[in-house]
């Protein structure tokens, strides 16, 4: 039975425009929806707060009950959801399927939020109970992009659904339905009571209101550093907390003693998964000057074997950027880092936004695709010479997310990783590793801090609230 049935897409009319879904490999149209306007949030966030308080005082066995069931429909429908992320989102059908399982896993990690201890009891000077309780924050506004649809959505609609709140939902336009209304008919399934999960795929307008809407005290937002700073600063300048999860340009460090027969399937994986369309992809190659040569030869070889084509019709390793707009930034990073002296020693060409795997030899400090989030699969290779350059390379630079080092001494690994401030850091394998049971976030220019997963989701979608409680009315001196 189809999960997705295009007549029941969007129940409530919305005031944007038509908008077509299209599938990025080949242009084709998927469907139609209506976008949000900005006058489409206020409704939403309102109908989610009537709601919200009645769904908090359910026993916390319902509330688990209805994240259980979710988690097990994202696989019992596993078949219909991955074509939409392959043919919607461009993924390739492996990476379909990481995203359902950790949507799943996501819903069970929440499911077990409900029943955490809401509190501690206090010492007190005074004859009284004195306790702490997190309480819901009431409803969580959620901003989420087009590269991990399915994830970046649901990494936060769980938890905050299970801890008590109701959600409004800003999916990309271009994913709409693998990142935002997919999402809405899992949870209808499920027996998510109405009005708690409010689906409204939009434009900045749209994410503007919901950042600004005086109902909703908590945003969490996935995306870019240039658009994270403007959210920031308008829920700073409401008062509301911002969760932040934006850029990265993550290094992975190959020190003198890595395996390089073990070790480039890995860093392919790190700058080529998904197109490099991810956070996390490993956007610099530092490696010891002793194995340079070989390792550029050999990973440009690897890009050179990689299929790239359309995921749904054809085995290929990599799917279509999501549309000419990220193609033009990608190639034109690319051609810049030529004319400044970078060796293209693999890829660097295109068939309409199929993107060859990229691999740019010589990086320095003024090539673009090395100093830049590319966000495409494109790979700077620089080269190092001491444990101390390597860690001063991959510290320099604006963003702090992810970090890997390949060396056959972990130890070593664990003292470089020291001197490097990220949010992640992984030994022996490349950037790009996602758990729900896993804190997730970066420092600096790439957000601030872990806001997801385990007891992080916690402090983002509750907040904290000092109760006592005395048998008599206290007495004071007037």
């Amino acid at each position: 039975m189809s999960l997705l049935d295009p007549q029941s897409w969007q129940p409530r009319p919305l005031a944007g425009p038509e908008h077509t879904v299209t599938e990025p490999a080949t242009g084709d149209a998927l469907g139609t929806v209506t976008l949000a306007a900005a006058e489409d949030v206020a409704p939403a966030a309102e109908a989610a707060r009537a709601a919200q308080a009645e769904w908090a005082r359910l026993p916390h066995f319902v509330r688990a009950g209805v994240l259980r069931r979710a988690g097990d429909l994202f696989t019992a429908h596993a078949d219909e959801l991955r074509e939409w992320l392959v043919r919607e989102s461009g993924s390739i059908p492996g990476k379909a399927d990481f995203e359902l399982h950790v949507a799943a896993q996501e819903c069970y990690e929440a499911a077990a939020l409900a029943s955490r201890p809401a509190g501690h009891v206090l010492p007190t000077e005074v004859p009284r109970l004195s306790y702490t309780r997190r309480i819901p924050v009431g409803v969580v506004g959620v901003i989420a992009p087009f590269n991990a649809p399915l994830i970046l959505s649901i990494r936060s609609v769980a938890p905050a659904l299970a801890l008590g709140n109701a959600v409004v939902l800003k999916p990309d336009p271009r994913t709409a339905v693998c990142g935002g209304l997919a999402l809405a008919a899992v949870f209808a399934e499920a027996g998510l009571p109405e009005n708690l999960l409010h689906v409204l795929p939009g434009g900045a307008e749209t994410g503007t209101a919901l950042v600004v809407d005086p109902r909703v005290p908590v945003i969490s937002f996935t995306g870019s550093t240039a658009a994270g700073r403007a959210v920031g600063e308008a829920a700073g300048r409401h008062l509301k907390r911002a969760h932040l999860e934006l850029g990265g340009n993550s290094a992975l460090i190959v020190m003198k003693d890595a395996d390089l027969d073990a070790v480039i399937s890995t860093a392919a994986w790190g700058s080529f998964f998904h197109q490099g369309q991810i956070c996390m992809t490993t956007g610099r190659h530092l490696v010891h000057r002793s194995l340079y040569q070989e390792y550029v030869e050999r990973l440009a070889a690897k890009a050179d074997s990689l299929a790239v084509g359309d995921p749904h019709r054809d085995q290929v390793h990599l799917g279509p950027l999501i549309d000419r707009h990220q193609l033009a930034k990608v190639h034109g990073l690319v051609e810049a880092s030529a004319a400044r002296g970078a060796k293209l020693a693999a890829g660097g060409t295109h068939e309409s936004l199929f993107y060859r795997p990229t691999v740019l030899a010589d990086a320095a400090d003024d090539t673009p695709a090395y100093a830049e989030e590319v966000f495409g699969p494109v790979a700077p290779v620089r080269p190092f010479s001491t444990a101390e350059e390597a860690a001063a390379l991959a510290a320099d630079g604006p963003y702090g997310l992810s970090l890997g080092i390949v060396t056959r001494d972990a130890a070593r690994g664990l003292d470089l990783a020291e001197r490097i401030p990220t949010g992640i850091v992984h030994i022996n394998d490349q950037t790009v590793n996602d758990e729900a049971v896993a804190p997730f976030g970066g420092t600096a220019a790439s957000g601030t801090g872990a806001r997801f997963g385990g007891e992080a989701n916690l402090d983002a979608f509750t907040d904290v609230r000092w109760t006592t409680v005395r048998g008599d009315v206290a007495a004071y001196p007037f």
